[in-house]
């Protein structure tokens, strides 16, 4: 493409973002500071549509920019700077914050106040974090808490109903045999060797592993890592033309309220480099109803190891400047930064 072609193409997208309508040949001409002829920019129009870059709705119209032109043109934006002040602020907001819940249930709200479209946050705990330490605490009625602090510095705990009671000192015990032998291994490979030390028939004969079968058939260490995932702003999809029937818009509502549909929108996000923005146009693929729909994403690494994603789902007309930005200044502020 030629550097005139770039031109003309990025502006037809800046023309169709602020108008939602297709765009004409003279609407070009007269937002050119460099002026071509009407009838120039038709012939340069007509080579983008061939190229896919543009898309004609009827013979008498203008031009639709596709995907690709929004691909293209995003790749020519520049990030605008927060002021200072703005940016102190924000730090200083997420900063009295203590917990990774209220830091993304608060980026959520942040980004969708900032850009008027959904904001989205999610941390992603590692699928199988690396055990630090457990302590085991006797309960009344044969139940015991469990505490479980793995290396990513995330606290997790469970109360087990036993069917014969354990008292302190045996607890004790299990508990300085589970951390003496696998302080450092994933909780999955600390499932797994008990259940092979247990199936040995020496256990039969060990006091403390015939104690730890009685803990493990309850599901000890058995923790779900569930992601912890906040959207925001959802309201601002009814505006939109997106041109979907009142059931399509229902479907992609729904679509929106489900977990594990938001976690695989943001999961090509976790495939990039930490720290750095990229933008999903269009996402058909992940349901039909969000064919005109964009997403712009930052993925992050917290200083625990948990990793994060913070998202705007907007229209594929979105203020992708204004999007990129928030999503950095706010991405700085998530991290402490």
């Amino acid at each position: 493409m030629t550097s005139r072609a770039r031109e003309i193409l990025h502006e037809i997208v800046e023309a169709y973002i602020e108008t939602g309508e297709p765009v004409a040949s003279r609407a070009i001409s007269r937002r050119q500071h460099d002026p071509l002829s009407a009838a120039s920019i038709r012939n340069i129009m007509a080579d983008l549509t061939e190229e896919g870059y543009l898309s004609q709705p009827h013979t008498s119209a203008g031009r639709v920019p596709t995907a690709q032109a929004f691909r293209s043109y995003i790749q020519s934006l520049t990030l605008r700077k927060m002021a200072a002040d703005e940016l102190d602020r924000l730090r200083e907001e997420f900063g009295r914050l203590d917990s990774v819940e209220a830091r993304v249930e608060r980026t959520s709200r942040v980004l969708t106040e900032m850009t008027r479209s959904v904001g989205i946050a999610a941390a992603i705990p590692q699928t199988s974090p690396a055990l630090d330490q457990i302590e085991l605490v006797a309960l009344p009625d044969k139940r015991v808490l469990m505490v479980v602090v793995t290396r990513d510095s995330q606290i997790r705990n469970r109360v087990l109903t036993l069917d014969e009671p354990i008292d302190s000192e045996e607890l004790a015990s299990i508990r300085n045999y589970i951390n003496r032998n696998f302080s450092g291994w994933t909780l999955e490979a600390v499932r797994k060797e008990l259940a092979a030390r247990l199936e040995q028939a020496s256990a039969a004969y060990d006091a403390i592993l015939k104690k730890v079968t009685q803990l493990y058939e309850k599901g000890m260490f058995d923790f779900g890592a569930a992601p912890e995932v906040h959207m925001g702003g959802a309201s601002y999809l009814v505006g939109l033309d997106l041109h979907l029937t009142r059931e399509k818009m229902r479907e992609l509502f729904r679509a929106l309220e489900e977990k594990k549909r938001i976690l695989e929108l943001l999961d090509g996000f976790l495939e990039h480099p930490v720290g750095e923005i990229a933008v999903q146009v269009g996402l058909a693929e992940m349901h039909p109803s969000m064919r005109e729909l964009s997403l712009v994403g930052l993925p992050v690494v917290l200083p625990n190891g948990i990793s994060a994603v913070i998202a705007v789902l907007g229209p594929m007309r979105m203020n992708y400047t204004r999007a990129m930005s928030a999503v950095q200044h706010v991405g700085k502020a998530f991290l402490g930064e």
